[in-house]
């Protein structure tokens, strides 16, 4: 099999699934913005197909290349792989005394203000924001379960219990200030946060921003912390008219629906035009490869977490004495 790299180059379309635009930005998904953000600073060409059938599944977003297929949740996630394989890497040109600076302030990036974003949408605001992003095509019981559920895993997940709420609120704030007073010293007057040229750790940062400052209430907290900082507010608002410019000059034209399976959409596509709509076409009944066995498990046991979910909150329900499931936000794990 051909290299990752020469799949690259050799195919015709390039394909970026993710979640649905919203907010004004082309993904609504703080997750997928990043991978979008890479791909436009690359000056990549390449189509946003809109998955809807996996609402908060940790394999999106994932691009499709020739006959190989990324993944968020393997070998890094979709930056890293594209980093790794060398096919996009926007750090290579950067002198090497640089690269510490660039680790470290990636793992802030990727620690401090990842997890003040997910405290911000799933803890502190009110479901709105994530029901547009992840559960809108779902059914009702579904969509509020999956939520309710979602929440108490960030909280186990950032180490929140009732105990220590406030303190570990005031900590992820506190973390997420020093961020930003660090992005904001070194980004100064620059286009970009390393050597006036576009990095991976650009388009971490500005998936976050663009997401704080368009998709959280004007109430937030973290939003009211970034807006103190005007040089990581404008070079924000100013990088996102030119990565989000029209299609045809940016790349990034999103089509499809996302209602099939994902292992229906990772075949060839050296023949396919990148300006048509995403439309797999029908192809003859072959044994299925080791690929499309793996994501055909991988949706069983989606949905089949689904169901547990829905059955603990059921059983959850049936001892409760409120029937409300609001109510059920302040069920807390044991410590």
């Amino acid at each position: 099999m051909a290299s990752a790299a020469a799949e690259w180059d050799a195919a015709a379309r390039k394909v970026l699934v993710a979640r649905k635009p919203g907010f004004g930005l082309p993904t609504a998904c703080p997750a997928c913005l990043p991978a979008v953000l890479y791909l436009r600073m690359a000056q990549v060409p390449f189509d946003i197909h809109v998955d809807t059938a996996f609402p908060d599944a940790e394999h999106i977003p994932y691009v499709e290349f020739g006959e190989c297929v990324a993944f968020n949740n393997e070998k890094g996630g979709v930056i890293e792989y594209l980093k790794e394989e060398k096919i996009v890497d926007l750090t290579s040109k950067l002198p090497s005394d640089s690269y510490s600076d660039l680790t470290s302030t990636k793992a802030m990036v990727s620690t401090w203000l990842a997890d003040a974003l997910q405290y911000e949408l799933w803890v502190v605001t009110d479901r709105s924001i994530a029901q547009d992003i992840y559960y809108s095509d779902l059914s009702w019981p579904i969509g509020k379960i999956l939520h309710w559920k979602k929440t108490r895993d960030v909280k186990q997940l950032l180490g929140i219990t009732k105990l220590n709420a406030a303190e570990r609120e005031e900590e992820i704030y506190r973390n997420a200030n020093a961020a930003y007073d660090a992005l904001s010293m070194r980004l100064g007057d620059q286009a970009f946060l390393f050597d006036n040229s576009p990095t991976d750790v650009d388009a971490l940062f500005l998936g976050h921003a663009l997401f704080v400052l368009n998709a959280l209430p004007g109430t937030s907290t973290l939003r009211s912390y970034l807006q103190n900082y005007d040089n990581l507010v404008n070079c924000a608002e100013r990088l996102k008219v030119q990565l989000m410019k029209t299609d045809s000059s940016s790349g990034g034209s999103v089509s499809g629906s996302g209602s099939s399976d994902p292992s229906s959409s990772s075949t060839s596509r050296k023949g396919a035009c990148s300006g048509q709509s995403y439309k797999p076409k029908p192809k003859a009944k072959k044994e299925r490869t080791e690929e499309e066995k793996k994501f055909r498990r991988r949706t069983k046991y989606f949905l089949a977490t689904q169901l547990v979910a829905v059955l603990v909150f059921l059983s959850i329900m049936g001892g409760a004495d409120n029937p409300e499931l609001d109510d059920e936000y302040d069920v807390e794990y044991e410590d």
